[in-house]
């Protein structure tokens, strides 16, 4: 019978610890068919496109091989591009994060090599590089290789359509022998076959060939959030879309019963499915979910297969999927039966490269879109009331209603129906944390001195606080989620900064970040003096 499940393994109980603080509840296909063979020792050439889990396939065996004691280099992995460097190397981290003593350096082009220089000679034992770079490195000295015992090349057809073939062949003859060498690709054309004939010893194939991945006609768009900003975002969103149904999924159960116990707390009707509930906890939830009594659903993929419910008009990815096919799968669950369907992905920083892979394999189109304003949300609670309000006069009998507002009226002379009508809207549409401010300082900010359409905003922090204006840029696009490239000039001083921001975004910025922080320090942000 085939292991799935990682506990059932004999892996390392400090990788066991990681891999299940990231929530991987079962393993994918080509970590069934890779980590076996890896660990035993074996050469293995895996075909296997991205989004297969092909990361934890290696980083697993490789981390098996690492001494943490030993402070020489043991790990090797080559990658194409600078983005899946860093990007493999965050993970291979992730999974060493118990393993104390172990040090990941991703190595490439564009970064200063003295930089680089400088963390080897503190002693690295896992380089993940691209090979240029890596071969500037041997070229130099400052790497050794006497110690490698395992080499990984990632996405090996993609290095060579790079032109990458001589470097990686003068980088394999240079290892020690008897290392172990693990080959991924998506693709074997015969130069790929010929590498592996070359430098491999008797290596096993394995591929993982995936079906053809089609996506529904659904609405999708992502997000690009500060973490900290990735439940308010999430909120605003619902409030703005109001679906009847939504499906939240979250790559870990410890982040579904945290979210769930979030959104509860916000007021929402959700509950939490996941692999460690008992199969009455689960058959409850799902009964309250397919009545409506719950509204919001909250899931990891493995709990959410075989779900089947028709009228999920949304789902949120509150974390990006850690497989392509996994996108498929969730999105699925909504436009169901001809119905419409919205899908809306949350993304922190370096997983918008994910979301690329995801709409290649997927052949789909994701859009981008700002995060909506807390003076939107008020805006459209405010405008899907008023459509009930409409239907009710167009309707029902107001005869007592009027009588009694009348009467009211004819007692307090100050005030007019109208005054009285917004007064019940502003009761049903509920005070937001800064509602009212926010449409008063959105609506009147007045001539601050900055170009047509853009706020000047004062912050207290400048020069003298070693405050660089990438610093400021970068604080205000990670807590609000605002696009970098919205934000306009940015004038620094020693003592304070002005930057300008677009109108629309000016409330939105001055609310987030009141409560932010940019290197430690605490700032006082606010519109700049009016000429």
């Amino acid at each position: 019978m085939e292991i799935t499940k990682f506990e059932e393994m004999n892996l390392n109980h400090e990788i066991l610890r990681a891999v299940e603080e990231m929530g991987f509840e079962e393993m994918s296909p080509i970590q069934v068919k890779a980590i076996p063979p890896m660990l035993n020792g074996k050469d293995i050439i895996g075909q296997a496109q991205t989004g297969t889990g092909k990361t934890a396939a290696f980083g697993i065996p490789l981390l098996h091989k690492v001494d943490p004691k030993n402070r020489s280099l043991q790990a090797m992995v080559l990658c194409p591009t600078r983005e899946l460097a860093i990007q493999v190397a965050d993970e291979v981290r992730k999974l060493a994060k118990y393993m104390h003593g172990i040090k990941i350096l991703p190595i490439y082009g564009g970064q200063e090599i003295s930089k680089q220089i400088r963390s080897l000679k503190g002693g690295i034992q896992v380089i993940v590089g691209t090979p240029g770079r890596l071969m500037d490195h041997m070229r130099r000295r400052t790497i050794r290789l006497d110690n490698v015992k395992m080499v990984v090349l990632d996405e090996a057809d993609e290095m060579l359509n790079m032109g990458f073939r001589e470097d990686i062949e003068t980088i394999l003859k240079d290892m020690p022998s008897g290392r172990q060498t693990a080959l991924f690709s998506a693709t074997m054309p015969e130069p790929i076959m010929e590498i592996a004939r070359t430098y491999q010893d008797n290596a096993q194939i394995i591929k993982v060939v995936r079906k053809e991945l089609t996506v529904p006609k659904i609405e999708q768009y992502y997000y690009e959030v500060s973490p900290k900003m990735k439940e308010e975002a999430l909120s605003r969103l619902i409030d703005i879309y109001n679906p009847k149904l939504s499906l939240i999924f979250c790559n870990t159960k410890k982040m579904v019963d945290e979210l769930t116990s979030n959104l509860q707390g916000r007021g929402y009707f959700a509950e939490g499915l996941h692999g460690d509930m008992k199969q009455q906890q689960r058959d409850r939830v799902m009964a309250s979910f397919r009545s409506g009594r719950t509204e919001i659903l909250v899931a990891t993929d493995v709990a959410a297969r075989g779900l089947d419910v028709d009228d999920v008009e949304a789902v949120f990815n509150y974390d990006v999927p850690q497989d392509d096919e996994y996108y498929v799968h969730r999105i699925g669950r909504t436009g169901r039966a001809g119905r419409a369907g919205m899908a809306f992905t949350l993304v922190v920083g370096r997983e918008v490269y994910k979301l690329r892979d995801i709409q290649r394999y997927c052949k789909t189109k994701i859009k981008l879109q700002p995060i909506p304003s807390v003076y939107d949300v008020t805006e459209v609670k405010a405008s899907k009331l008023l459509d009930k309000v409409y239907n009710i006069m167009e309707d029902e009998d107001l005869t007592k209603m009027i009588d009694l507002i009348e009467s009211r009226i004819n007692e307090e002379e100050k005030y007019t129906s109208l005054d009285m009508a917004a007064a019940f809207l502003k009761y049903l549409v509920g005070d937001d944390k800064y509602g009212s401010e926010q449409k008063e300082a959105y609506t009147d900010f007045g001539d601050t001195g900055a170009e047509n359409g853009m706020v000047r905003l004062f912050i207290n922090l400048g020069k003298n606080q070693k405050i660089r204006p990438g610093d400021i840029l970068g604080a205000i696009a990670g807590e609000t989620g605002m696009p970098g490239k919205l934000i306009g000039t940015i004038d620094m001083y020693d003592k304070y900064t002005f930057v300008e921001v677009p109108r629309e975004h000016a409330s939105d910025v001055i609310q987030t970040m009141k409560s932010a922080k940019i290197k430690g320090k605490s700032l006082n942000i606010e519109p700049a003096n009016r000429k």
